[in-house]
């Protein structure tokens, strides 16, 4: 299956964002950036605005993060690049784990509730049914 909207990819628009592991390609790879102290880029990829944007926005909120930032060079190109610059009493790469690992327990916390709530919903309505009722007024 040939993406459809551009039709120079070669590749199926889901695989996109497939890692090539036999080519040993990676999620995510550091390189300090020598302009400033302090300071690194972490170029991800497979990744689009959704996932630069929302980790840039939590490095920014973080202690010692002087500055958090993201681009995406081309919207063809599933890569993107977010730029850390932290005060020195911790490192880009620990600033950058860390805001994952909260990120990833806040949104396995927010899977938890939603399914809790479905779970309940679908109780409700089930014994709804059972009384004869449609769960509406």
């Amino acid at each position: 299956m040939v993406n459809q909207k551009h039709d120079n990819l070669q590749e199926p628009t889901f695989e996109l964002f497939l890692l090539d592991e036999s080519a040993g390609e990676k999620k995510i790879t550091e390189k300090p950036f020598a302009g400033m102290s302090n300071t690194s880029d972490f170029i991800l990829l497979k990744e689009d605005h959704t996932l630069g944007n929302l980790l840039s926005e939590h490095l920014k909120q973080a202690p010692h993060v002087l500055m958090a930032g993201y681009k995406v060079a081309h919207p063809n190109v599933p890569e993107v690049m977010i730029r850390v610059q932290t005060d020195g009493t911790v490192t880009p790469r620990e600033v950058m784990i860390d805001v994952c690992k909260q990120l990833v327990a806040a949104y396995g916390q927010l899977g938890r509730e939603f399914t809790r709530e479905y779970e309940l919903r679908r109780m409700a309505d089930t014994g709804h049914q059972e009384n004869g009722t449609n769960g509406h007024n």
